[in-house]
């Protein structure tokens, strides 16, 4: 800020410094001595008639009325009547709030400063430069603007330090296809609780809906079915909605085990297989045999022992058609602990 001024012939200058206010009642601040300006200012005059200043690194609370003012010998106080105004604008980034995926958008760095017909603008996305734009003009244009253009976008001067305040843009988009994942995977049995979940990415968030075979049976973007039965079979998608559009998920298939007991024989048959797989194997087969896959084609004949009152015997009929059922069974649900374990000589009878 230039400044010259005159005094009185006869007075020497003591003291010469910038202050602002002024505040009635309040001796006049030496702003060289206060933190906030101590760093940033520099009196470039003399104690004859210059009294320039320079104030580096200005931001807009330096807005205000400045004023220089000097001491004489004599303890005279004066103080520039007019003062200068000093006023500090901000670059500003004009965007629209909401805009849809494939629009053409214009984005706008603002001053109220006047700028040089060279002035070169540099434009940022999250804070990285987009060094590919360095306009002569103020204004970004996003052709096609795209999802990936969303972010906070500032602008600068080139050969300036400030950047302006980012401003957020926000590109709406409808759902991309939803996929839906299943909680526990593997085999489902009847009184398990199992979680569907459709995950789908869109702006706004979109509202979800679970559809089995043509009837909406929940919404939200998870679903569960706690003690699962036999009627929750079946195929299941979901949808996804938002004001841009819609999209719906593949089918993806339930199949819930049911569990009945079989004959006396089966299970005896079972667990003796059981205890030949061993171990957790075993176990399981123990438990999953009881499916309706399996047929109950054996019949039961007592035989009656005259020398025991109390000895029974149950004889298996048709093992030729039940012994493969059970095989292929174990195979199916641990092929590698049957191979271990296969053994064609089973007996064919077994006595319990």
């Amino acid at each position: 800020m230039r400044c010259t001024y005159t005094y009185p012939t006869g007075h020497q200058i003591m003291k010469v410094f910038w202050t602002k206010g002024p505040i009635k009642g309040v001796e006049p601040p030496d702003l060289s001595n206060d933190t906030e300006y101590s760093q940033r200012l520099q009196y470039l005059g003399d104690k004859q008639q210059n009294c320039t200043v320079r104030l580096s690194h200005v931001t807009l609370k330096d807005s205000h009325m400045y004023y220089f003012r000097f001491i004489t010998d004599n303890a005279m106080k004066w103080t520039g009547a007019a003062g200068v105004t000093l006023t500090v604008t901000d670059l500003q980034v004009e965007s629209p709030e909401r805009v849809t995926e494939g629009d053409s958008v214009n984005l706008r760095c603002k001053s109220s400063c006047a700028l040089t017909d060279r002035a070169t603008f540099i434009w940022y996305r999250n804070s990285q430069p987009l060094t590919e734009r360095r306009d002569r003009n103020n204004e970004l244009l996003l052709q096609s603007v795209r999802r990936e253009d969303s972010g906070r976008y500032s602008c600068a001067v080139d050969g300036h330090t400030h950047i302006s305040p980012a401003v957020q843009l926000n590109v709406m988009y409808p759902p991309v296809k939803p996929v839906i994942s299943i909680s526990p995977s593997g085999v489902i049995v009847e009184g398990d609780s199992v979680t569907l979940n459709c995950i789908s990415d869109s702006n706004p968030p979109a509202e979800i809906s679970w559809i089995k075979g043509g009837t909406i049976v929940g919404s939200g973007r998870i679903f569960s079915i706690s003690k699962i039965s036999s009627d929750d079979s079946g195929e299941y998608k979901c949808k996804s909605i938002n004001e841009h559009g819609e999209k719906y998920s593949d089918t993806v298939t339930l199949n819930v085990m049911s569990v009945r007991c079989f004959s006396s024989v089966t299970v005896g048959v079972v667990g003796v297989v059981g205890v030949l797989l061993g171990g957790a194997s075993g176990a399981f087969v123990m438990y999953i045999c009881l499916t309706k896959r399996m047929n109950r084609r054996s019949a039961m004949k007592e035989i009656s022992d005259p020398n025991e009152d109390t000895y029974t015997a149950l004889e298996l009929k048709s093992t030729t058609s039940d012994l493969p059922l059970i095989a292929d069974l174990l195979k199916t649900l641990d092929p590698q602990s049957f191979s271990k374990h296969e053994n064609p000589s089973i007996n064919r009878k077994i006595l319990l």
